[in-house]
C-alpha cells in the first residue's frame, strides 16, 4: 500500500503526433534519498482510472509499468531535486493529466502491478 503526495505543475504542453515531450518536476518536503520516499509519475486519460507510470525510492529502487516502459523514459537529479519524464513518440491516446508524485512507505493507497491501475490516491 502507497500514500501519493501530488505536487502541481502549471504547464499546458501541446505536442503532435509522434513528437517527444519532457516535464520536469521538483518535489519539496523530503530528500529524494531519503529510504522513506519515492519519487514518480501517474497520469489520469479523461474517462480512465489514474494510471501508474514509474516510481524511484530514495535507496535507488525503480518500479515502473512495464506496459509503457517504451514510451517513457526518467532521470532523477538528487543535486538539483528534480524528477523529469520524457515521453516518446507521443499519440492522441496519451492525451491526460500527469502528475508528479511522493509516494511514502507503509501508508493506505494500492498499485495494482496486473493492470497499472491505482485505488485510494491519498496524501503523504
Amino acid at each position: 500500500m502507497t500514500r501519493y503526495n501530488i505536487h502541481w505543475i502549471k504547464q499546458r504542453p501541446v505536442v503532435q503526433p509522434g513528437q517527444s515531450l519532457t516535464i520536469t518536476c521538483r518535489p519539496s518536503g523530503y530528500s529524494m534519498t531519503d529510504y522513506s520516499y519515492a519519487t514518480g509519475w501517474i497520469r489520469h486519460r479523461e474517462g480512465k482510472p489514474m494510471e501508474w507510470i514509474f516510481e524511484m525510492w530514495g535507496g535507488g529502487d525503480f518500479y515502473n509499468n512495464d506496459a509503457l516502459k517504451n514510451k517513457f523514459s526518467y532521470s532523477r537529479d538528487t543535486s538539483a531535486g528534480t524528477v523529469t519524464i520524457t515521453g516518446q513518440n507521443l499519440q492522441p491516446e496519451d492525451t491526460a493529466v500527469y502528475y508528479c508524485v511522493t509516494l511514502c512507505k507503509n501508508s493506505a493507497a494500492t498499485r495494482s502491478t496486473s493492470d497499472h491501475q491505482l485505488s485510494g490516491l491519498l496524501f503523504c
